[in-house]
């Protein structure tokens, strides 16, 4: 069940910006996805942040870019590229990944370096 079903079943409104999303997790989930969001930001601050398909997004030139989202079991980092995940794997061995998702624990979390790789390489690819 996506996040954004757990909001209408819990008769609560769907969230409309990523804090209200975060505010909606578990706490270890809050912290581990408020640190991927600061990440993300300090590699491009002038992403646009929005909610996107019920998730956290974030837009380069009004285009999504990158999502994350908080899970019954895991957190999830999805790059929006099968391409720039493929060209990671190396990085990304400790991690479960399939073709456009990467899971992690908020005990495991994805390594910052890591995260501002994938953001530069996914800001890279729209540029072409």
């Amino acid at each position: 069940m996506i996040l954004s079903n757990l909001y209408m079943a819990s008769g609560r409104r769907k969230p409309r910006t990523i804090d209200e999303y975060l505010a909606g997790v578990s706490a270890d989930q809050q912290v581990a996805l408020e640190k991927l969001r600061n990440t993300i930001h300090a590699v491009a601050p002038k992403l646009e942040e929005c909610i996107s398909y019920g998730i956290p997004a974030f837009r380069l030139n009004g285009r999504s870019l990158v999502f994350f989202g908080a899970w019954a079991n895991h957190c999830s980092f999805y790059p929006g590229s099968s391409t720039t995940l493929q060209d990671f794997r190396d990085d990304l061995k400790s991690f479960q990944v399939s073709k456009g998702t990467i899971r992690f624990s908020p005990d495991n979390p994805l390594p910052p370096a890591l995260v501002k790789k994938l953001i530069k390489a996914r800001i890279a690819e729209k540029r072409t």
